[in-house]
C-alpha cells in the first residue's frame, strides 16, 4: 500500500483518486471547496463533478494541502494547467522531498509554452527522475464507471515510471510505462486541439468522411510537432497519442469535443466557456502550441484553422483537413 495525495478534486482528479484507491493505496484528495470535501467524506460522492458515482469508502478528502501531502510517497496533480504555477507557489514546498510527483494535466503554460512537467520541475526544483506524467485514452466519466482502459506512465527514470504504474493499475485500469515524457505529454496536449477541430465540423453537421480526414491528417500534424520537440514517433501512435486522440475526438464526454461542437454551432469562445463551466484545455493550448510550432518551423494548418474559428476570423463551415498555402502541393501522408 502506497500513501498518495491527489491535488485537485475536479472530475479527473476525483476519478484518478478512485483509480488509486481501488488499487489498494492509501489515498487522500485535496479540494479547494468545503462542500466538495464534506460530500466526499460524508456521502462518498462528488456530486458536482461525478454525479451518480460512488467513491471508495477508504478515499478521504481535505481542505488542508499540508495534511494531504504529509508523508505522501506519491503526489498526483490534477489542477487546471493555467493555475498550476500559482498552486505550486502556494503548496509546492509541502511536497515531501523524496516523493514522486505525477502530472495528470494536459496543457501548456500560457506565456512560457512549458509542459506541465517542466513547470513542476522549475518551481519545485525536483529532479526529472522524480517527475512522471500519466496520459492515455482516459475519459473520466467512463473510468469512474470502471469501464476498462489503459494508460501510460512516463518518466526519465524507468524505476519511477514502474512505481507509478504499480500504484495506478487495478482491475479496470492498466498502466504501461515508457521513458518518452515529451511524447507522452505532448500527445495528451495536442490531441485536444484536433478534438476541438472535429467537434467544430460535427457542430457544423459534416459527416464521418470529414471527421476521419481531420483525425488522420491531424495525427500526422501533431506527430510532426511532437517529433520536432524530441518525442519518439512510436509514442504518437500509441496510447498517449492515437489512443487518446480517438477517445477525445468522438466522445460526447470530452470537454474539448463539446467546446468544438459549440463553436461549430456559432457560439463565441466566451459563450462556450460559460456553458461548459469546466476547463477545456484545448482552447487554452491553441495559441501557445502555434507559437512553439512556429519556433520549430512546423506547419499546423488544422490547428491554425481552429485558432481562426475561435477568434471569429473563419466560419466554422470553412474548416477543412486539406488547407494548404498557395505555394504548397499535396504530399504523401
Amino acid at each position: 500500500m502506497t500513501k498518495i495525495a491527489v491535488m485537485g478534486a475536479g472530475s479527473w482528479g476525483t476519478t484518478f483518486a478512485k483509480v488509486l484507491a481501488d488499487a489498494q493505496n492509501d489515498v487522500i484528495l485535496w479540494a479547494r471547496r468545503e462542500d466538495v470535501v464534506e460530500d466526499i467524506n460524508e456521502h462518498h460522492r462528488n456530486g458536482d463533478y461525478l454525479p451518480g458515482i460512488d467513491l471508495p469508502v477508504s478515499l478521504t478528502a481535505t481542505l488542508d494541502a499540508a495534511e494531504a501531502m504529509a508523508g505522501a510517497e506519491q503526489v498526483y496533480i490534477a489542477v487546471p494547467s493555467s493555475s498550476l504555477r500559482d498552486n505550486l507557489e502556494i503548496w509546492g514546498s509541502l511536497i515531501p522531498r523524496d516523493a514522486i510527483v505525477v502530472s495528470l494535466m494536459k496543457g501548456v503554460e500560457q506565456g512560457t509554452g512549458l509542459r506541465m512537467s517542466e513547470v513542476i520541475e522549475q518551481v519545485t526544483k525536483l529532479p526529472k527522475s522524480r517527475i512522471a506524467v500519466v496520459s492515455g485514452p482516459n475519459l473520466s466519466g467512463e473510468i469512474a464507471l470502471e469501464q476498462p482502459t489503459a494508460s501510460v506512465a512516463a518518466c526519465s527514470s524507468p524505476e519511477t515510471a514502474a512505481a507509478v504504474a504499480r500504484a495506478c493499475t487495478n482491475e479496470y485500469f492498466a498502466t504501461f510505462t515508457n521513458k518518452d515524457v515529451i511524447g507522452t505529454e505532448f500527445g495528451g496536449i495536442l490531441k485536444n486541439l484536433i478534438a476541438v477541430a472535429i467537434g467544430i465540423v460535427n457542430g457544423v453537421g459534416y459527416g464521418e468522411n470529414t471527421k476521419a480526414s481531420i483525425m488522420t491528417r491531424g495525427l500526422a500534424e501533431i506527430s510532426r510537432f511532437a517529433v520536432a520537440y524530441g518525442a519518439r514517433p512510436q509514442t504518437m501512435v500509441g496510447l498517449a497519442g492515437l489512443g487518446d486522440l480517438i477517445a477525445t475526438s468522438e466522445s460526447p464526454l470530452s470537454r474539448n469535443h463539446k467546446a468544438g461542437e459549440m463553436l461549430g454551432k456559432g457560439f463565441s469562445k466566451r459563450e462556450v466557456l460559460k456553458r461548459l463551466n469546466q476547463t477545456a484545455e484545448g482552447l487554452n493550448s491553441v495559441a501557445p502550441i502555434l507559437e512553439l510550432a512556429a519556433a520549430k518551423g512546423v506547419k499546423m494548418p488544422i490547428v491554425e484553422q481552429v485558432q481562426l474559428v475561435i477568434e471569429g476570423k473563419m466560419k466554422p463551415k470553412d474548416i477543412a483537413p486539406h488547407l494548404m498555402g498557395e505555394d504548397e502541393e499535396p504530399q504523401g501522408e
